[in-house]
């Protein structure tokens, strides 16, 4: 398992359910992951260790979490190596590293989405900024760990933004080139499919929360909680998407020689019944991951394997009725600067059924967890009903504690 935060600690402990998994090993892990694999000291981005590990410790399945070594070759380099790893290839992960990528994706194949135009030269991106209404809708070309995207409230918001990425470089190379864009009033959703490059199944939809304060106020993050199954989604919105979105996408790919294998992930928004893309993901969401996966009942070796081999219409994929709930716990001052290395007390007192999957943790030498990272654990639940789920999250998060936690008390509430 590739990556250490809580969409791989969800992903390591569906697939220790496996029957057919013996052993797993984690890179770099947490403290979640230390109680079902062997954590490594190997950084995801390191491709080259990574492939020397996988190959001296014969390794049958290699599942990589994050983007960033998606984006770095990782699957390419497996595959030229033949060892069996489930992911997207570096040319077809584009769709999430190069949001300029995508937006012309989409535009050449009649892909639905919000109108964009993008630039890699301030002035001209400032004069196309002044010419729009707001809010407007500013994002890093590149990968800036789900932070990239600005969404200004006025024109001179919109400038700052730009001269901030553009000239301020505050997301690095990513910032190089944006993508500017109408924002899209609706409902947002996450959707996911696996595919093999032919056949697009989907799995559950959920709805992921951004901003860090309740009631959507304040910066962006990497999604402080999610939900799943939205309620006003239905079986025939699913097969607009699938329909419109999805399965063209995944084709318009393979005819640009860029075969998707693994699971795509497209943040839509739905505008007057009609479904727009956001924005796209070559992996799991996180923290999406957290309400998805639990509600899988199909083996997820038996889901990677099919992909893998091109198999995947063969595959029947069961999910469960209930609902799924989960919430962030983050470092006090995330997204910006926090501080870490403070125990984390009361996970023995979480009730058996609640879930709480870790991100920003690790194991001191004394065998206390600490915090590690921006956003520490997610606290999940299933329930008959969004109602039930979060009421056992909430009743449980608040029995663990660190020094400056932070989360929302809003996540699912739905009226």
């Amino acid at each position: 398992m590739v990556g250490g935060g809580a969409r791989e600690h969800t992903l390591v402990w569906k697939l220790a359910e496996s029957p057919k998994v013996k052993e797993i090993y984690a890179a770099p892990g947490n403290a979640g992951t230390a109680r079902l694999a062997q954590n490594l000291d190997i950084k995801s981005e390191d491709i080259g260790a990574l492939l020397k590990f996988a190959r001296d410790n014969r390794v049958e399945l290699t599942v990589v979490g994050p983007e960033a070594p998606l984006a770095a070759g990782i699957v390419d380099l497996f595959l030229a190596n033949r060892l069996h790893i489930f992911g997207a290839s570096q040319a077809a992960t584009e769709i999430e590293s190069s949001k300029v990528f995508a937006k012309e994706l989409m535009q050449r194949h009649g892909i639905p989405c919000a109108a964009s135009a993008s630039f890699a030269d301030f002035a001209q991106a400032r004069e196309y900024v002044q010419r729009q209404k707001p809010p407007v809708v500013i994002k890093a070309d590149g990968l800036a760990a789900g932070k990239g995207v600005i969404i200004a409230e006025s024109i001179e918001d919109a400038e700052k933004a730009l001269s901030s990425m553009m000239e301020g470089r505050s997301f690095g190379a990513a910032g190089e080139k944006v993508v500017i864009e109408e924002y899209l009033h609706g409902r947002e959703v996450s959707f996911f499919v696996f595919t093999d490059g032919r056949t697009v199944v989907p799995t559950v939809p959920a709805c992921d929360y951004k901003r860090i304060h309740d009631g959507n106020r304040g910066p962006n993050t990497g999604g402080m909680g999610s939900f799943s199954p939205p309620p006003f989604f239905n079986p025939a919105l699913g097969h607009i998407i699938g329909q419109t979105i999805m399965e063209p996408t995944v084709l318009a790919l393979a005819d640009e020689g860029r075969s998707y294998k693994g699971v795509l992930y497209g943040g839509l928004m739905i505008t007057n019944h009609v479904p727009k893309v956001i924005e796209f993901n070559a992996r799991f969401g996180d923290p999406e991951a957290q309400v998805v996966l639990p509600r899988l009942r199909t083996d997820l070796v038996d889901i990677m394997l099919a992909v893998i081999d091109g198999r995947l219409e063969q595959m029947n994929i069961e999910w469960s009725e209930e609902a799924c709930v989960g919430v962030v716990m983050a470092s006090g001052g995330y997204p910006g600067t926090y501080r870490t290395g403070f125990p984390v007390s009361g996970l023995e007192d979480v009730d058996a059924e609640v879930m709480v999957f870790h991100a920003g943790t690790r194991v001191s030498p004394e065998g206390q967890i600490m915090t590690a990272g921006g956003r520490v654990l997610t606290v999940a639940a299933t329930g008959r009903d969004l109602a039930e789920a979060r009421e056992k999250v909430y009743r449980n998060i608040s029995r663990i504690r660190f020094e400056g936690c932070q989360y929302r008390k809003d996540i699912a509430d739905i009226k």
